[in-house]
């Protein structure tokens, strides 16, 4: 089981990692601190999805550390690198505040952070360097691309065995009674 970090000491921001990054893969930094993600909010108390970039695949960018998203999310990101995929739980303090009905549960995250990047206008030091972090970052998409798919049919499969069995018990259960000649 995974290991769950109390980022903020009080409970407020927890985080689990679900994919460890690469040992050589890149945080954010002062030098890097744009980062690109995938995640998917949901409430804790009802598993109900708020907010998702898989629907449409897209990527939501930001500045590590301006306040430009909620706090959990500048807290957890700073901790993250990489490739690595993290389920962040927080209480309404550090995500959206108290306000409105369901906004007064804890929220969590599953945070996948895809790159980090410079400020526009700052420099790289090299070309070769981008273009090898690109080549990195499309390798990680296809290894993800891949374990979703092999996940998919990991579930698909273990579906099948169960409406296998349901049926299996169906089946005994229509044939108990027959073959016994009944008395009249």
């Amino acid at each position: 089981m995974a290991e769950t970090i109390d980022l903020t000491g009080d409970g407020g921001v927890l985080k689990t990692a679900i994919r460890k990054p690469k040992a050589d893969a890149m945080a954010p930094s002062d030098s890097f601190p744009l980062v690109d993600v995938h995640y998917e909010g949901t409430l804790a108390e009802t598993g109900e999805v708020f907010d998702t970039t898989h629907e449409d695949n897209t990527i939501f960018s930001f500045e590590v550390g301006t306040g430009s998203v909620i706090k959990a999310w500048d807290i957890a990101l700073k901790t993250m690198k990489v490739g690595e995929v993290a389920k962040i739980t927080c209480k309404p303090e550090y995500a959206y505040g108290t306000a409105g009905l369901l906004l007064k549960y804890p929220q969590m995250f599953e945070v996948e952070l895809v790159n980090c990047r410079p400020r526009k206008g700052s420099s790289i030091s090299t070309v070769s360097d981008e273009k090898a972090r690109l080549e990195e970052l499309k390798k990680q998409r296809e290894m993800v691309a891949k374990s979703k798919e092999e996940e998919k049919k990991k579930r698909e499969e273990a579906k099948a065995a169960a409406a296998a069995r349901i049926q299996a018990k169906l089946d005994a259960k229509k044939n108990q009674g027959k073959g016994k000649a009944k008395a009249k």
